[in-house]
């Protein structure tokens, strides 16, 4: 397999074993992968461009009761449950990778901070595709995004619960290359 193909084949799985394998693809939310496999998948979707925009599409095409609900469902970057051990494996990852697990005291507290003023403004935990970026980057796009309205906030996290659709399935298809 090349680093193009996801293992297993999406398109080869029933609907079952798909939202097993694809499931948590987006935090917490299987409904994702469900209605993904219910429009219908092909050898198209075999690959992490292929399956991300089948299942971009999905949440972006969703509600936005939906929407918010897997925007909730995201920890909060360098958060409670990053600091107590609670993360996904894969939201861990995320988060070691942007050197979130190395900030210091005055860096915990700044997005302490800025968390609780983003969900008090928003009604949601601030969501960014943290893969490329530092903490650095990460805080001032945390300060830019807080002057976003609601509805231009919510089409932003989902574009980024996207692009972390999107680095998810590209690191596993690395993983079983």
């Amino acid at each position: 397999m090349s680093h193009n193909t996801l293992t297993p084949l999406p398109s080869q799985l029933d609907k079952s074993a798909f939202v097993t394998a694809y499931g948590e693809i987006y935090e917490h939310s299987p409904w994702v992968a469900e209605l993904a496999w219910e429009q219908g998948l092909n050898t198209d979707h075999d690959s992490p461009a292929g399956l991300a925009k089948a299942m971009g599409e999905v949440l972006t095409d969703a509600s936005a009761e939906q929407q918010l609900a897997v925007i909730r469902a995201h920890p909060d970057l360098a958060g409670k449950a990053a600091v107590a051990g609670e993360l996904t494996d894969d939201s861990t990852r995320e988060q070691a990778g942007a050197g979130l697990d190395q900030c210091s005291p005055e860096e915990m507290a700044r997005f302490e901070r800025l968390n609780d003023a983003y969900k008090e403004k928003f009604g949601f935990p601030f969501v960014m595709a943290v893969k490329g970026n530092d903490r650095y980057a990460i805080l001032n796009a945390f300060e830019t995004r807080l002057e976003n309205d609601p509805a231009e906030e919510r089409r932003t996290a989902v574009e980024q619960i996207n692009r972390i659709a999107r680095f998810r399935l590209e690191a596993r298809a690395e993983a079983n290359a």
